[in-house]
């Protein structure tokens, strides 16, 4: 295990809060003058425990291969080979649409050899999605798995653009093949990436890679107007230390699965930086779709020893019959993604004996908030300020909130922005200096913070709800929505209401066997008044198939308002 290397940790002799403590005092990250992850880490571990198990790969059809440090350090030598013979260098950006494909992970760690940006992107992008991402980061080259339906939408999206696209998989006409090779769009022949040398020299002085340069791109999930593009230097694994070593409580030795798709961030959290650094090995299903039982079924077969998933993941295998699936190597779980209903968690105690532990993030930095090591576990809690982090909840006029009052959660960066946290917004100079103005970055993140220092997650600032003079979380009604057995999924939001400025409505998505009804509705409606103020009861219940979700998954209740405002706008056009 390497961490030793590149970390000052307070020993774990101390418990409860006395550690949480310690560690806030004492943690500290050690960054070489010049420091790559795959130099520093990968090719490490291959020359000096070769056949210590990095990657661990299954699939759908059965196939499984387990990949050591020494097979990844080779083939990701061989694909950087590949990748520079089509004129790939530093600096230039390369979206990698790879879904759970173990190439993943060769072309990332190839383009961190090269110092090249790497741009992961998800397989649900269509023709506009990749368009938009190609034009605003000025993508070089196009990398896909073997997929018609995406690589029809990508053919389309790069008519007029220039950038190379290779295919994993079969050969497909007009693309290069990854395995075999083919003609480039200048005509020059290249080689399949296996004909390539599985050594490595580091890139000459005026091409050596600095810290502070871009390694990694991801776009936001855009809830709200275009996703912009959230820059990452190469210092950013070091802040993935924490996540993986005082959070997700990872194994040296052991085996980590993060449910995440290659194309989120949520990837960079739980598929490679900080639990390669920790010594634990990470295990890929890659799913053509999720299916409850048979993730159970890898996790008991695979042996999984710590496991990260958003709560719908857990809402389902919890569904499942969990005495059939022997999850006995499993040792720690946690979430973040979207808050955890304390119904949930219990649930999932009381199945498996294991506290599911919450954290907080975005993709514009590692993990803010967490129930770490030691911590005594709140549940409906995200925890505390992560380590490095000088986080704080602030009202309209910038001032720190009390306790128990809601407010933005934002960073204090005057002491600098911690290692981990994204450098800016990639070619938008201007947004940047706006975002980092005095000093503060907004999370846009609404929460409130204990007399014991723990935040607890209200809503993001655009959702909260004002009615009759209340201020309302959507998630709190949520959590009292989620314990009655009809629900399977809701999300709650206002409607404009000419008595109270908005009501609240809930949209609800109903468990199997369930039918909407008024009587329904009413026993919906009863059951929250039960259980918390009456002014945050819904008002108004209404049912359906689904909820409008990013790509990512993240419910979006600024659809749901807008289809309201939509509808309200008809009703009054038709009774005029």
């Amino acid at each position: 295990m390497l961490l030793q290397k590149f970390a000052a940790m307070p020993s774990k002799a101390q418990g409860g809060g006395v550690f949480y403590e310690e560690l806030r005092k004492n943690f500290e990250i050690r960054v070489p003058e010049r420091f790559n992850f795959v130099r520093d880490v990968v090719d490490v571990y291959a020359q000096s425990e070769e056949e210590r198990r990095a990657l661990v790969w299954c699939d759908d059809a059965g196939n499984s291969i387990t990949f050591s440090f020494n097979d990844l350090a080779s083939e990701s030598a061989r694909t950087a080979h590949f990748l520079t013979a089509l004129g790939i260098k530093k600096g230039d950006a390369v979206m990698l649409i790879l879904r759970r494909r173990y190439e993943f992970w060769f072309f990332l760690l190839a383009l961190h050899r090269i110092g090249a940006i790497a741009v992961p992107a998800t397989n649900m992008l269509l023709k506009e999605d990749i368009a938009y991402r190609a034009d605003m980061a000025g993508i070089k080259l196009l990398v896909t798995l073997e997929d018609e339906i995406l690589q029809n939408e990508a053919e389309n999206a790069l008519l007029k653009n220039k950038c190379e696209l290779v295919t994993t998989g079969n050969p497909r006409s007009g693309w290069l093949s990854f395995e075999q090779g083919g003609v480039t769009r200048d005509g020059r022949a290249i080689q399949g990436y296996k004909s390539y040398s599985d050594l490595w020299t580091e890139p000459q002085k005026n091409d050596e890679i600095k810290n502070s340069d871009t390694m990694l791109l991801y776009f936001t999930s855009g809830t709200s107007g275009h996703p912009k593009m959230v820059a990452h230097n190469f210092t950013y694994p070091l802040g993935h230390i924490v996540t993986a070593k005082y959070w997700q409580n990872v194994v040296d030795g052991g085996l980590h699965l993060t449910v995440a798709e290659t194309g989120w961030a949520k990837a960079m959290w739980g598929k490679i930086y900080g639990q390669w650094l920790c010594g634990s090995a990470v295990f890929v299903y890659d799913m053509l779709a999720f299916k409850p039982a048979l993730l159970l079924e890898k996790m008991a077969r695979y042996k999984v020893t710590t496991f990260c998933a958003p709560p719908t993941v857990y809402r389902y295998l919890g569904r499942q019959d969990l005495s059939v699936y022997d999850l006995s190597s499993l040792k720690h779980c946690t979430t973040a993604g979207e808050a955890l209903e304390p119904e949930l968690a219990k649930r999932w105690r009381e199945l498996t004996g294991k506290i599911i532990y919450e954290g907080f993030g975005q993709t514009e930095t590692t993990l803010l908030v967490g129930t770490f090591t030691g911590m005594e576990v709140r549940q409906g809690s995200m925890g505390k300020p992560a380590p490095g982090y000088d986080v704080d909840i602030i009202d309209n006029e910038g001032n720190s909130c009390d306790c128990d009052t809601p407010g933005e959660i934002v960073l204090r960066l005057d002491s600098g922005r911690p290692f981990g946290m994204f450098s800016g917004y990639y070619k938008e100079e201007e947004l940047t200096r706006a975002t980092f103005e005095g000093g503060v970055y907004r999370t846009g993140d609404i929460a409130r913070r204990d007399k014991d220092g723990y935040l607890w997650f209200l809503s993001r600032k655009d959702d909260m709800i004002k009615s009759a003079g209340y201020r309302i979380s959507p998630f709190e009604v949520e959590s009292v929505l989620s314990k009655h057995p009809a629900v399977m999924e809701c999300a709650v939001t206002g409607v404009a209401c000419p008595k109270r400025g908005q009501a609240v409505k809930a949209t609800i998505v109903l468990a199997f066997g369930w039918e909407p009804n008024p009587a329904l509705s009413r026993e919906l409606q009863e059951f929250v008044k039960k259980q918390t103020a009456s002014y945050k009861f819904p008002r108004i219940i209404e049912f359906a198939d689904t909820l409008p979700k990013t790509i990512s998954g993240k419910i979006r209740r600024s659809a749901i308002r807008a289809i309201d405002k939509i509808s309200a706008l008809t009703s009054a056009k038709n009774q005029s």
